[in-house]
């Protein structure tokens, strides 16, 4: 067989959150386990050597689920479903606070442990990245009379090379373009390999719903329901016409080319950040002078994590913004752009609390963040700039409410 031009894959690990909780309490393999619980649901070593955990029946509040094992997910429970509602379909299921900067430090490690071996990598998140396989050695190689051996022991080289860095499993797709492995990564998860040609895209493709193209939300997919259309299949059986007047020009094309796995997107290596964000949502509502000491302290936590996350991607920023949604979900952002790009806490809080001046607290808050946008290199933000700005400024403890 002729090997297509390109060989890209799309490498997504494994329940990424809930198999890093795995490494910490491996005696929770084969449970039904979900992530997102609060600080107070980590589990407890008891005396005797046993551990106590939380259980989602015994869950009140308005917190979403992060992830959850595959155990969990047989039971109905998935990403972005309600605690309350997980609890209904999956009461016994163990829930597990979500640590992020774990989630982040094993990131770091898979993302290393690929590059040893493919290093035309495109970061597309903290648990899943794009592969440029093309110019890898080997890749073309037949293995027997496989004529996909080759790219096939590439991926099981990546593989294991992620296993031994974190422990953690992962599944690739390997296929001409970024569209087809996208969809190819999910196909044998988890811990699988699909690697597929565009011969293959009739009896593995298109077969399968319409919102597994990544690129179909859920309001086009809706709608390509009720036009008849469900699978890939049929919206390449679809004519171009007949989608350019459902969907208009762009998004019609789109949708021809998609079908029939067109996709030219090169592998990315590298993007600058258009912003970085830190937010939380409290397990309850608070008041904006009740609960004054407390939202401080949260805002502070937030201002030094966001400060942290700069050195670490070595950033500064000129704007500063804030996010905060309040009873009945009511969203606020406000915005402060200073002379100069910031990167430590106090001056980021200095900013926040700018923006805090500008907001009526009349109703409970639910959520708070804290943004910083327009970005430059650690190396070009001028340090002493901010400190001259603050000479003339109020003092922080009377910039806001908290």
């Amino acid at each position: 067989m002729q090997q297509p031009d390109r060989w890209i894959a799309h490498l997504d690990m494994d329940a990424f959150y809930a198999s890093v909780e795995l490494l910490r309490y491996p005696q929770l393999r084969g449970e039904a386990v979900v992530i997102g619980g609060r600080r107070a649901d980590a589990p407890r070593q008891l005396q005797d050597g046993s551990w106590r955990y939380a259980r989602l029946r015994d869950y009140t509040g308005r917190g979403v689920v992060t992830t959850s094992t595959y155990a969990a997910r047989d039971l109905g429970v998935f990403s972005a479903m309600g605690l309350m509602k997980a609890a209904l379909r999956a009461p016994d299921a163990i829930l597990l606070p979500a640590d992020f900067d774990s989630y982040r430090k094993y990131s770091r490690l898979f993302k290393a442990a690929v590059a040893e071996v493919a290093p035309v990598i495109e970061d597309r998140g903290i648990d899943e990245i794009y592969i440029d396989l093309t110019d890898v050695p080997g890749v073309r190689d037949a293995v027997g009379h496989d004529p996909l051996g080759g790219v096939k022991a590439v991926a099981r080289e990546i593989k294991n090379s992620v296993g031994r860095a974190t422990g953690l499993s992962c599944s690739i797709g390997i296929t001409p373009n970024k569209l087809l492995s996208k969809i190819a990564s999910e196909l044998d998860k988890p811990d699988g390999i699909s690697v597929l040609t565009l011969d293959d895209i009739p009896p593995r493709i298109w077969p399968l719903a319409v919102r597994k193209i990544n690129g179909i939300g859920p309001k086009a997919g809706e709608k390509l329901v009720r036009l008849g259309i469900e699978t890939v299949g049929d919206i390449a059986a679809a004519s171009p016409a007949w989608l350019v007047e459902q969907f208009g020009d762009s998004y019609g094309h789109w949708l021809h080319n998609a079908a029939h796995g067109r996709d030219s997107r090169p592998v990315v290596t590298h993007s600058e950040p258009v912003s970085i964000s830190r937010e939380t949502t409290f397990e309850r509502d608070l008041h904006a002078v009740h609960d004054r000491a407390l939202l401080g302290q949260i805002m502070d936590e937030l201002c030094e994590s966001l400060a942290r996350d700069l050195a670490r991607k070595r950033y500064a920023g000129k704007t500063v913004g804030i996010k905060l949604r309040f009873e009945g979900f009511v969203t606020v952002t406000r915005d402060q752009t200073l002379k100069a790009a910031v990167a430590s806490a106090a001056d980021i809080r200095h900013a926040v609390g700018l923006c805090l001046k500008r907001v009526k607290f009349d109703k409970r808050l639910r959520l708070m963040g804290v943004r910083i946008g327009n970005l430059v290199h650690a190396g070009e933000a001028q340090a002493t700039a901010p400190a001259r700005e603050r000479a003339d400024e109020p003092e922080r403890e009377n910039l806001s409410l908290f």
